[in-house]
């Protein structure tokens, strides 16, 4: 089967009939099965019932009857609930779980007739910055297999990357979907807290849980935010502004105006590659006449202590119900009630998960709410006041995704400071709410793929995405 970067370009071949609906799963299946097993970014694949629903699709693309979707091969992180289908988090506390329904925003994209595929391996619970924090061991980046993918969507963009599916859905708390895509180079979207519902979406940090896109095309990320976007009476944290036709956003053709933190492009933990390449998108976008609002952003040193205190708290409250009771993995070793839940939540949850409760639990504990949790809060208001300030003024906020390409394999997994400083360019926007996408922008001296972000205010998808079309064909 040849490369597919586009629905239209899939859509194109089966309207000439190059290929069917069935073909099309078959060597996304082959992508899968022979070629990339070692790559370990599925941990559930949907063969006969994949084979089943593009045989159906196709009958309705020749009556005439097919969705928006139709052609669409995803796949989903598994964090959503899918009706009859496994959901695990990537964690053993959910061992023999199957979901009762599936998630609004999945549910939208198969009633236009998107195809699933599979689910994808993640950080569990999406806890974490590499993919290494799963129950089915980690994934491997397609460009180096002693390379991480960036987490915790890194089985998502691995499953882009080397075209295990067109689409996938992942989700996104501090930069689970943006970082995975800039070091697996391919678009990362996550849009406007509360733009898409999270019904059905396993909750890590609920005020900061966004779904999120990984696809080769603006084009394919702005379908499936269109279709996916909108009230749900089952969210009620999701927003009822008005979805645009995202699909139809004019192209780019104005001047623009865009803000280049100075303390963020010189940061000690930069890697030189990274700053080049932000470089060189700063110098072209001023040659070509638009205006750079070079600033310091004031609360760099706070973002990343503002997010891991706000959402390990979340964290420690949600996972509260994961005790062995009702459903997922129970201890054989329990005496009482009380060693049940001790054994079996000590059993079921990985390393990270378990530093993330504890650190949740104490600093939502009497005496430290205050000290911690309160003074956050204030804090992230403050952040997300001087970004929107920035964005009135400014059309845009660019920045690195990451900073640094992907590293190696068990090279931070002892070091959590390390590890926790890989997330410290993404954090801003999910603080502040914001919609952002990070788009591939070259690689480095050794191939591994770069990503750079771009940042708008919220509820501007459609600026955004029209703006990053342009960014990508025209700057980087």
């Amino acid at each position: 089967m040849k490369s597919y970067h586009s629905l239209s370009q899939v859509r194109s071949d089966i309207a000439s009939g190059t290929i069917t609906c069935v073909e099309l799963v078959q060597g996304y299946l082959s992508n899968i099965t022979s070629k990339n097993t070692d790559l370990n970014a599925l941990s559930e694949v949907y063969e006969e019932e994949a084979l089943v629903q593009a045989a159906e699709v196709q009958e309705k693309i020749n009556n005439g009857s097919a969705g928006r979707l139709a052609g669409m091969v995803i796949t989903i992180k598994d964090v959503y609930c899918h009706n009859g289908h496994t959901l695990q988090s990537a964690s053993k506390i959910l061992d023999g779980f199957k979901s009762q329904f599936t998630a609004t925003p999945i549910q939208r994209l198969l009633d236009e007739d998107a195809i699933i595929i599979g689910r994808n391996n993640c950080d569990e619970f999406a806890m974490g910055s590499s993919n290494e924090n799963s129950v089915y061991g980690p994934v491997k980046n397609a460009v180096g297999k002693n390379k991480v993918p960036g987490g915790s969507s890194g089985g998502s963009a691995v499953a882009v990357q080397a075209e295990m599916c067109l689409v996938s859905i992942g989700s996104d708390t501090g930069g689970s979907v943006r970082q995975p895509a800039s070091f697996c180079g391919v678009i990362g979207f996550k849009p406007t807290y509360g733009r898409i519902s999270r019904h059905g979406l396993t909750a890590y940090a609920s005020s900061f849980d966004c779904v999120g896109v990984l696809a080769h095309s603006v084009e394919d990320t702005a379908l499936v935010l269109e279709i996916a976007a909108g009230p749900d009476e089952y969210d009620h944290t999701v927003s009822t502004t008005n979805v645009p036709a995202y699909s139809k956003a004019p192209e780019w053709a104005e001047k623009f105006s865009v803000v280049s933190f100075e303390n963020i492009n010189s940061h000690e933990a930069i890697d030189s590659a990274v700053k080049q390449s932000v470089d060189r998108v700063f110098d072209k976008i001023e040659t070509l006449g638009n205006r750079i609002h070079k600033v310091d952003f004031t609360y760099l040193n706070y973002v990343l202590p503002t997010y891991y205190i706000l959402t390990t708290a979340e964290a420690s409250a949600n996972l509260s119900r994961f005790d062995g009771v009702k459903y997922g993995y129970r201890t054989e070793n329990a005496k009482d009630l009380d060693s049940m839940y001790r054994k079996t939540r000590t059993e079921g949850f990985g390393e990270e998960v378990v530093k993330r409760i504890l650190l949740g639990t104490y600093v939502l504990s009497e005496g430290f709410y205050d000290a911690y949790y309160t003074k956050a809060q204030k804090v992230r208001r403050l952040i997300r006041d001087e970004m929107k300030s920035l964005l009135e003024n400014n059309d845009f906020i660019i920045m690195p995704t990451a900073p640094t390409p992907a590293f190696d394999l068990n090279s931070h997994d002892r070091n959590p400071l390390e590890m926790y400083l890989e997330d410290i360019f993404t954090v801003q926007a999910s603080l502040a709410g914001l919609p952002c996408i990070s788009i591939p922008n070259g690689t480095d001296e050794n191939g591994l793929p770069i990503g750079i972000q771009v940042i708008c205010n919220s509820f501007e998808e459609e600026k955004l995405l029209s703006f990053s079309k342009y960014l990508k064909e025209h700057i980087l």
